[in-house]
């Protein structure tokens, strides 16, 4: 690898392995009963969310996630103590303790748990700065589930129709909750965006090189021409849906443990190299949680009625 190809390396891995130490932490937490709720892990799509976040102009551009956002905010912000914060109900958090783990927001980073309601969000984001002449353009992450929503097409066509500049990402895991993909959707999804003139790629979403590179090539068409695109990411989730609610058989989560993105993307680092990414980050990480716990009290009645 050349010396640009080894930096990427370096600083994919770091921020992927981050996402995933802070969320198998999280289930952790949960157990200990330190929050209650539920959280949405991306486990296994970690090379989805890097790849595509450091493709973009991160001071102008604006991002959209779904209820599974962790590993977009934090390849986004690196905010490890505030989602830490936010999750466990401490005032400390990014949004009060009050958003949880669906509800984040930090500077052009906005999340919602509402199924398909920030893909329209999106497409009025990208019309804004069209008519600010801006330059940012809009992106929005949603899952393979979410191509069932009717407002997903409707906002295809808008953002078609008036040639804005929004990406739209499809981080294809194969399930929606428990049902397979095969079982809700007719067809293939990457030919959804054709009717509506809306030009389309598929890609590895486990490689996140490949992912990072079609990313840029797709963002320098929505942003160049002020039209949208439609990238579809070939991933899979391999931790469940939410907190334990897991059917699928232990010989197909073993399967596509093989491709897991981290492992895949170690390989192209020395061993040594990698300890040290790993060491970094989980003393990091277990500093932030220590000190998220013991920094704020649990969101109160009254700290809630003074924001609201």
């Amino acid at each position: 690898m050349d010396n640009l190809q080894d930096e990427l390396v370096y600083k994919f891995y770091y921020q992927m392995y981050l996402i995933r130490y802070v969320e198998r932490r999280l289930f952790e937490l949960y157990s200990q009963g330190l929050f209650s709720g539920t959280i949405h892990v991306c486990l296994g799509q970690e090379a989805c969310a890097v790849g595509v976040i450091n493709a973009l102009a991160l001071k102008k551009d604006i991002i959209f996630s779904n209820h599974r956002a962790h590993g977009h905010f934090l390849a986004y912000s690196d905010d490890v103590y505030g989602i830490v914060a936010e999750i466990l109900g401490q005032e400390t958090g990014v949004c009060g303790g009050i958003g949880g783990s669906q509800h984040l927001h930090t500077k052009n980073m906005y999340t919602n748990g509402v199924q398909g309601g920030i893909v329209p969000n999106a497409v009025g984001a990208a019309l804004a700065e069209k008519i600010n002449g801006s330059g940012a353009i809009s992106v929005v992450f949603f899952g393979d589930g979410t191509m069932g929503q009717g407002i997903v097409y409707e906002s295809f066509n808008l953002a078609s129709l008036w040639r804005l500049p929004v990406l739209f990402v499809l981080e294809d895991n194969q399930y929606a909750q428990s049902t397979p993909k095969e079982k809700a959707h007719a067809g293939s999804l990457i030919t959804r965006a054709d009717t509506y003139g809306i030009q389309s790629t598929a890609v590895d979403g486990n490689d996140v090189i490949k992912v990072y590179q079609t990313t840029l090539d797709a963002v320098q068409i929505v942003r160049n021409h002020s039209k949208p695109y439609f990238l579809v990411l070939n991933t899979y989730r391999l931790g469940p849906h939410s907190k334990g609610d897991d059917d699928r058989s232990s010989e197909e989560l073993d399967l596509h443990w093989e491709a897991d993105p981290l492992k895949r993307l170690s390989k192209k680092l020395p061993l040594p190299k990698k300890n040290n990414i790993e060491r970094e980050i989980e003393d990091k990480v277990e500093a932030i949680i220590k000190q998220a716990i013991e920094d704020s009290p649990m969101v109160s009645l009254d700290f809630i009625q003074r924001v609201l």
